[in-house]
């Protein structure tokens, strides 16, 4: 009886054995594209626009801890509704200390849900290099639409700055193209519109919003 036991506790850890060897291939390969993603929509698209290097650490371990608890918990049986309930609860998240602002929440999404896509993604019937393909072509077509988007190729990329301008008699009814063309010798940019958000008599300033095209 001692000796079928052993036997038993033998097969089971055997057992045990090979299929951590099945989820250690399978999380490394589902990782490694993720990573490689991860970092073309950082390195390659993100940060040559934006300069924001601060965010590289919060990108890249968003993405990683998403990535860890959804193939993690989808080990255990979680559902895709619960994997997506999970991935709102993070993209909702906000810093107390520090305003972010749109585009870099934009990204932040993006690094969430290719975390989330890597890390549960299955096709029923398929083996794991039909899986590994998909994967990277999921990938490939969501940096590829975010590098449309952010280039000139679909349509003009449109720049916005504020600044602080003092010459106020040109804010008057009837002198808009003089204050564009003001705006466009002081600035140095090609400025094609802009917008008065608030005048301070006291001081004979206005804070401009103003309006270019990047080339």
């Amino acid at each position: 009886m001692t000796l079928l036991q052993l036997a038993g506790d033998l097969t089971t850890a055997a057992t045990g054995y090979e299929e951590l060897q099945k989820i250690s291939g399978k999380i490394f390969f589902r990782l490694l594209i993720d990573l490689v993603s991860v970092f073309l929509l950082v390195r390659v698209i993100y940060y040559p626009i934006y300069k924001h290097r601060e965010l590289f650490f919060t990108y890249f371990i968003f993405n990683i801890v998403i990535f860890l608890i959804s193939f993690l918990l989808n080990k255990v049986d979680l559902s895709m509704g619960a994997a997506f309930g999970l991935f709102a609860v993070f993209s909702m998240l906000r810093y107390k200390t520090e305003e972010i602002a749109i585009k870099d929440m934009t990204y932040l999404f993006l690094v969430i849900a290719i975390g989330l896509i890597c890390a549960v993604t299955k096709i029923k019937g398929a083996n794991d290099n039909i899986e590994y393909l998909f994967l990277a072509v999921i990938n490939v077509v969501v940096l590829l639409i975010t590098w449309l988007l952010e280039s000139n190729v679909l349509m003009k990329k449109e720049m916005v700055k504020t600044i602080l301008y003092e010459n106020i008699e040109l804010i008057r009814s009837g002198k808009q193209e003089e204050l564009l063309a003001d705006l466009k010798l002081r600035t140095g940019f090609n400025v094609h519109r802009y917008s008065v958000h608030k005048i301070d008599f006291l001081k004979d300033a206005a804070q401009i919003k103003v309006y270019y095209y990047e080339h």
